[in-house]
């Protein structure tokens, strides 16, 4: 604040303070100013977006009810639609992190609400009338319905660009899946050689986990629509219309275009905080699938030349400062770290739900900045993801063909037709020797190529099929089999 700064002086139950002539903000929001500056984060917009939403719903609702006069009320809404659209964004300055319930927040949107509306009425700022922060743009309202509605109301607003963003980078994953799905590879479990798969079907397996994922972020969103304006302090109602709840919350869904309904029980709306724990335990099981993602990716690029190397990622930047010509996964390295900040918010989000007492839950700010700030992050993110990585993967098939000629993945698909115990040692022989377990078959006399070609097709290998049970007996009753059966136990 400059020392040259024209100030006006307000009045409250503390005593008189001056305020920045030019500001719409009042009283209130300055003490908070002076008392709250902790992480330099105002409110995001799309909370400022709802919260002017929810003062236009209760200023029409009111005006409605005949309880505001006409005049006033058409400024009041007016005002608030500035304030919701970011007009006034300027003067809602508050950190994230201060008094509890969002007390400030609301008081700072009633200051500059009415202050704007005075001025349309042409009445200077500070004078308080005819609009009045409390009596008229919180009317019928507390900062303990108010707080947790816009709350609501902006999570579901990020809910659709996250969903949009999530089956987007599902659907091009499952191109992906497509074009190589009949490109055989080596499985891995335990970082180990397993069995074969193919690379469609690796990359398919990302596509159901996302779509899961985003079911339950659909799931855990649904409560949301369930808001409890109207509740006022603790849920009674108090100082409203007995109309106020039902009217408020249809021209809110109107206002919103969301398909919103009255809480049943405004008690619990104002005593619980769980509906938002359930969302963000979705938004952390989305997170755990984008960094197991992430962290396959990573694996399965690694290299260039003495890693596994099945595919390449793009090349988005340097990857040292002293290494020249190193590429670093880092698409996948920031999925990583966006990851664990999501599940570190979810973390804060269930404390601060768990903190509520008797008929509050005054954590509402802490629940603001964690349950918006892991919707966005996920919403670039996954955008990120797409965009700048699997759009851009290429797929060394020559590499991945001559890993997996150099396996012995296939075995596993032998164990119909010749045993565990067989399989396994012709597993162990063709390592010692360092050949195919074709070659290691073929010198024994067990198969012949035509069986051996069936038997490891990838039709065979890569997806469930029918033992042929007269195969499996010629096989077994042949000479070649019972006399390397019969040297395992020597």
């Amino acid at each position: 604040m400059s020392s040259m700064e024209k100030m006006r002086t307000e009045h409250d139950a503390i005593g008189p303070l001056e305020v920045p002539a030019e500001s719409y903000y009042g009283i209130f929001t300055t003490r908070a100013l002076a008392n709250f500056k902790l992480t330099g984060q105002r409110a995001p917009r799309v909370y400022i977006r709802a919260l002017g939403l929810v003062k236009r719903a209760c200023a029409e609702t009111n005006l409605g009810l005949g309880l505001l006069e006409a005049k006033s009320g058409d400024a009041v809404m007016r005002a608030a639609e500035e304030f919701s659209e970011g007009h006034l964004d300027e003067y809602f300055p508050l950190d994230i992190i201060q008094a509890g319930a969002g007390t400030p927040f609301n008081m700072n949107a009633n200051e500059v609400i009415a202050n704007r509306a005075n001025e349309m009425l042409g009445n200077p700022l500070g004078s308080y009338s005819p609009v009045h922060p409390n009596n008229h743009v919180n009317m019928s309202q507390s900062s303990n319905d108010v707080t947790p509605t816009s709350l609501r109301i902006a999570a579901l607003f990020l809910v659709t660009p996250l969903l949009q963003a999530g089956e987007e980078l599902a659907k091009s994953l499952k191109e992906f899946a497509y074009r190589y799905r009949s490109l055989i590879k080596v499985g891995r479990t335990h970082l180990e050689d397993a069995v074969p798969m193919t690379l469609g079907q690796e990359f398919h397996a990302y596509v159901t986990m996302l779509e899961k994922s985003l079911r339950r972020v659909k799931i855990g969103a649904e409560e949301l629509l369930e808001v409890g304006l109207g509740g006022t302090a603790l849920g009674s109602g108090i100082t409203t219309h007995p109309n106020f709840q039902k009217k408020v919350v249809a021209t809110l869904a109107k206002l919103t275009k969301l398909p919103l309904k009255p809480a049943d029980d405004l008690f619990e709306t104002t005593a619980s905080m769980t509906c938002f724990v359930a969302l963000s335990s979705a938004l952390r099981a989305l997170a755990v699938d984008l960094v197991k993602i992430a962290n396959d990716l990573k694996i399965l690029n690694m290299g260039p030349l003495t890693g596994i190397a099945e595919i390449i990622l793009p090349e988005v930047e340097p990857g040292s400062s002293i290494m020249p010509g190193k590429v670093n996964p880092s698409v996948p390295e920031a999925v990583h770290m966006a990851g664990y900040d999501v599940m570190a918010s979810d973390q804060a989000i269930t404390l601060a739900a768990q903190a509520g007492q008797l008929q509050l839950n005054v954590m509402t700010p802490l629940i603001i900045k964690h349950l918006l700030g892991s919707l966005s992050l996920l919403t670039n993110t996954c955008t990120m993801l797409r965009t700048d990585c699997i759009e851009g993967v290429v797929v060394d098939e020559e590499r991945i063909k001559k890993l997996f000629d150099g396996s012995l993945v296939t075995a596993t698909a032998l164990n119909p037709y010749l045993g565990y115990e067989v399989t396994a040692e012709l597993v162990k022989e063709a390592l010692e020797k360092k050949v195919s377990i074709v070659e290691t078959i073929s010198s024994h006399g067990l198969l012949d190529d035509d069986e051996l070609a069936l038997l490891l097709s990838v039709e065979r290998t890569t997806r469930p099929a029918q033992t042929d049970l007269t195969l499996r007996k010629k096989i077994q009753n042949s000479e070649a089999y019972q006399s390397f059966r019969q040297n395992l136990h020597k």
